[in-house]
């Protein structure tokens, strides 16, 4: 089997998840999982499938015609797939608080300093009815090596205060 990635993009309509389902299902592949989302009228994607080795270019050549229908598809190959897995503990983060310029980077630099993988990633930013403004929800599974987490606990907490936001993590 072959395992692969595909990415695509492209105006929101009905029918895109089944664009890109039918050729994996007609060529015996297994749609093993995904991340699609709709965002400012644009739909974006990305899938991790499996095939028959024999129906991989079949199914590459399948899924490139969707370009024709206005889905920008990018297909990915085992190299992607092969990277070393992040060993270490996981770690599930909730943040929430006011919206500013910056937030994401501010807290992903503080991870990128203690070597912590971001395995998903979801934020929003919504409303806030009752106090005016906008807040910012993130949550994030975080997977920290072994020697990094409790300085991992202590950079997160002073964050949370420097940024005046609830931050959550557990695990």
């Amino acid at each position: 089997m072959t395992q692969f990635v595909i990415t695509v993009f492209g105006e929101d309509r009905p029918g895109i998840i089944s664009a890109l389902s039918g050729p994996v299902t007609r060529h015996d592949g297994n749609w093993e999982r995904s991340q699609l989302a709709r965002l400012a009228g644009r739909f974006a994607g990305i899938v991790e499938v499996s095939v028959p080795d024999e129906r991989y270019a079949a199914l590459v050549a399948e899924l490139g015609a969707l370009e024709d229908e206005g889905l920008h598809v990018t297909i990915e190959g085992e190299d992607p797939l092969a990277a070393e897995e992040v060993e270490g503990e996981e770690f599930l983060l909730e943040l929430l608080g006011n919206d500013h310029h910056g937030i994401v980077a501010e807290i992903s630099a503080v991870l990128a300093e203690h070597r912590i993988s971001i395995g998903e990633l979801h934020t929003e930013v919504r409303e806030a009815p009752m106090a005016g403004g906008h807040l910012f929800h993130a949550r994030a599974v975080l997977v920290a090596p072994p020697e990094e987490t409790d300085a991992l606990r202590e950079a997160l907490e002073g964050l949370a205060d420097e940024l005046m936001v609830d931050l959550t993590l557990t695990g």
